[in-house]
């Protein structure tokens, strides 16, 4: 769980063709259906949350002999709640993973103009490769400075125009262009970090050019955390989804600079890396060959793992080839450090088998309540804890059409608690599924609050994002701090104590005194918003600028 208080809930949705978009743009959207909640079981919330979370589920390691507890309780509840099996009649979905550790690794080498540097791996970068093979090599490369790496078509921003990439290195900045402006103003929504600032993108967009490798240029305000954090994420074993192709259509290797190197590096070549930086702020930026080359070199041990998505589907009442997604995840770390008292079991009761229970009881009301217009999918995640995997495989081998998947409903890390007055959002107003959630605020009498620290990205760090690159829009939403036992102190209080005490640890487990009023609230706001879409015709869109748009509407163009 990358997140906590506001990140409890994402909701997702998509829009109709592109040719229908036009004209339909132009015409009211329907009202958003009333919809009566039904009972939310309290005693569902607890049981699973309490089984899930306890010692014999092991921290529910993927992989492990837990995963098959784990997997086979979550069938189990399915078939009670009502469900059937989703994928095709079974409960599953495999999920391959590869697992990879760098080591080896020589200095990253640059030449430039008769002048040759030898960069420490560790202390001055940092690389990997998301190709599954046992050497990487770089021999010669040029590099090419691109700013902020980023090409956007419904901005008119393309920072790669012009440029062959063929055989070179991509030096890239972190963030997007305005992330100085103090609010949210600007091309790239000022503060707000968008997806064209994170750095998954960049190096994805590294390899739609075409480079052979990318190397992002640390610098801590505006990646927002230090280099140690760079350097110990980028260190020992990393988890990917198995492609096809075994990643072949990536970069050779990715990675990270100190700023200190970069600096360094544009100087011997001639340039001026705080002019340059400067340039690539404004529109028309045009990226600069650096006249220097870099040589890298590392192996990959190479492992690979199964693990399991469980699926299970309400089929819809008219329109069942429409379809709205409930997901949670359904991984935890397994065994870890032993706190003090020696418990080296992380049971995950928050993080995440809250969301699980979430899932189920979401079940139980929908099939009380009776299908719905569009077929209702409910999928329990793996992988998330190593970097959203299950849901990335979903979403690139989808057992139901993204094109035809109208939204959804995340669930991740209910914190047990007193109701709250208030809905936190995160991600800001991307798409027009934003009036569902004022519809949904003002029948249950709650009141938004802005988002915290909007520059660091939270939207793109859990698994609905998995969902939204490939074009499908979402809302991340959730219950508040402003809770109506003890206000914003209590509620605060709570968040910053389980973020600093039991977040990935031993003690987060399950207590039987807890007060279960605020998750219910959210399971209710869940239940809201999904059945929304599910009985509604409308296919909501992203706003016209937003980084997803475009995808989307190609997406929706090729559904009929």
């Amino acid at each position: 769980m990358p997140s906590f208080a506001a990140r409890s809930i994402s909701l997702f949705a998509t829009v109709s063709f592109a040719a229908w978009a036009v004209t339909a743009e132009a015409k009211a959207p329907p009202p958003v259906p009333s919809v009566k909640v039904p009972p939310i079981s309290v005693e569902t919330l607890k049981d699973v949350t309490r089984t899930l979370s306890s010692d014999a589920y092991e921290g529910r390691g993927p992989g492990t002999p837990a995963e098959t507890k784990t997997v086979a309780q979550i069938i189990s509840r399915f078939k009670a709640a009502g469900l059937k099996p989703g994928n095709k009649g079974s409960w599953t979905q495999d999920v391959p993973t590869v697992v990879m550790e760098a080591g080896n690794f020589s200095p990253l080498t640059v030449s430039a103009h008769g002048q040759v540097m030898a960069f420490s791996h560790g202390k001055d970068f940092v690389a990997g490769s998301y190709r599954i093979v046992p050497h990487t090599q770089l021999a010669d490369a040029p590099l090419v400075f691109v700013g902020y790496g980023i090409n956007a078509p419904e901005l008119g921003w393309n920072d790669y125009a012009g440029q062959d990439m063929k055989g070179k290195i991509a030096v890239i900045l972190v963030n997007d262009p305005d992330y100085e402006q103090a609010d949210e103003t600007g091309l790239f929504k000022g503060r707000r970090m968008t997806y064209y600032g994170r750095w998954t993108y960049k190096f994805e967009e590294a390899a739609r050019e075409g480079a052979a490798g990318a190397l992002i240029v640390h610098d801590t305000f505006p990646a927002a955390y230090g280099w140690q954090v760079v350097q110990s994420s980028w260190s020992g074993k990393q988890k990917f989804v198995q492609s096809a192709n075994d990643g072949m259509d990536q970069t050779q290797s990715n990675g990270w600079i100190q700023k200190p190197v970069a600096e360094a590096i544009f100087k011997a070549a001639g340039q001026d890396f705080a002019a340059l930086s400067a340039a690539a702020k404004v529109k028309g930026f045009k990226a600069v060959p650096l006249d220097a080359t870099a040589s890298l070199s590392f192996d990959n041990t190479i492992e690979r793992a199964m693990s399991h998505n469980v699926i299970g589907v309400q089929p819809g009442r008219t329109r069942p080839g429409e379809y709205v997604l409930y997901t949670a995840h359904w991984d935890h770390l397994g065994h870890c450090q032993a706190n003090a008292k020696g418990d080296d079991i992380c049971n995950g009761a928050v993080d995440n088998a809250t969301g699980v229970a979430s899932l189920v009881a979401l079940a139980e009301a929908n099939h009380k309540a009776g299908p719905a217009a569009r077929s209702q999918v409910f999928l329990a995640v793996t992988l998330e804890e190593s970097g959203l995997l299950g849901s990335e495989y979903y979403a690139r081998n989808p057992v139901y059409p993204l094109a035809r998947t109208v939204g959804g409903v995340n669930m991740d890390g209910l914190l047990p608690g007193a109701a709250a007055r208030d809905v936190e959002v995160t991600g800001g107003d991307k798409s027009d599924l934003t009036r569902y959630l004022k519809a949904a605020m003002a029948a249950m009498g709650l009141h938004e609050s802005p988002e915290e620290h909007s520059e660091r990205g939270h939207y793109y760090r859990s698994d609905h994002f998995s969902f939204a690159k490939r074009g499908v829009p979402m809302f991340d939403v959730g219950r508040g701090t402003d809770w109506i036992k003890g206000g914003k102190a209590a509620g605060q209080a709570a968040a910053e104590a389980y973020t600093s005490t039991d977040y990935h640890q031993p003690s987060d487990e399950f207590h039987e005194d807890w007060d279960w009023s605020g998750p219910v609230q959210n399971v209710k706001l869940f239940y809201t918003l999904g059945r929304s879409l599910a009985e509604t015709s409308d296919w909501p869109n992203w706003h016209k600028t937003d980084e997803f748009r475009l995808i989307r509407d190609k997406s929706r163009a090729g559904s009929n």
